[in-house]
């Protein structure tokens, strides 16, 4: 799991999800003439059935999220799964509230429990449709700072610094960076036009898909890690990992380059 490919519309789902469940610890009705003290979990088909559903619809689209890829119940979409029980928590407490017994009014628990809830299920139906809830909830590690100008580059594949694997029979070679400055590639002998190896870092999580154009990727690229882009494959890179795997990274947009 991926805590990193949370998104500002997860941070908003996990919240109201948050609030929903201290909600059903508050007084839930109150009784002119009467002094209750009765909140959800007096009442099991409320406690479970609701605020509950609400909070485990919440998990399901939160760790549907954080997983490499889309898991499916029943053929359907886990996260889909998971936005359809918050919308029924909102409206089923929508109803409860407006169909307070006689005599009664709602308290605490079921005002809030239904903020909460509403604004649990529209976070969760909203954040794949507005762009402004698909931002990165966690921001992206910037790469590993520089060595000290002199100093011995720290080695390791992943590291622009480090020894570079070779291509038709040249080697890459980078120097550490002085005074803190922005990695460069040394460019190779190429031709006009032609390709050159390069380091580069993605600014979120991206799927890695393999060579064979097939449609499940094989990987997922991480921010904060260097990788190597071998070829040019259209508006995608054909990229190599840590353990030596190779695919091609559709979505190139937004690339750090080295």
């Amino acid at each position: 799991m991926n805590i990193r490919s949370l998104t500002r519309g997860d941070g908003v789902v996990i919240g109201a999800a948050v609030l929903l469940f201290i909600a059903s610890f508050l007084k839930f009705y109150s009784v002119n003439g009467f002094n209750l003290d009765q909140n959800a979990w007096d009442d099991l088909g409320t406690g479970l059935g609701l605020y509950m559903g609400g909070v485990i619809g919440a998990a399901l689209v939160v760790v549907n999220r954080c997983l490499p890829q889309p898991r499916k119940v029943a053929g359907l979409d886990l996260g889909t799964v998971g936005a359809a029980f918050t919308v029924l928590v909102a409206w089923s407490l929508f109803w409860t509230l407006v169909d307070v017994p006689t005599g009664g009014s709602a308290a605490a628990g079921l005002i809030l429990g239904f903020i909460a809830a509403l604004v649990l299920a529209g976070a969760a139906i909203a954040t794949p449709l507005v762009p402004a809830l698909q931002g990165a909830l966690l921001p992206a590690p910037g790469p590993a700072a520089p060595q000290p100008y002199g100093a011995q580059p720290q080695g390791g594949y992943g590291y622009p610094g480090a020894p570079q694997p070779q291509f038709g029979g040249q080697a890459q070679q980078t120097q550490p960076f002085p005074g803190g400055a922005q990695p460069q590639a040394a460019p190779q002998q190429a031709g006009p036009g032609a390709f050159s190896p390069f380091w580069f870092a993605v600014p979120a999580p991206r799927p890695l898909f393999a060579e064979d154009g097939s449609a499940t990727p094989i990987a997922e690229l991480a921010p904060g890690v260097w990788y190597l882009a071998v070829e040019q494959r259209g508006q995608g890179l054909l990229a190599e990992m840590q353990d030596g795997r190779r695919g091609v990274l559709q979505d190139a947009s937004n690339i750090q380059r080295g």
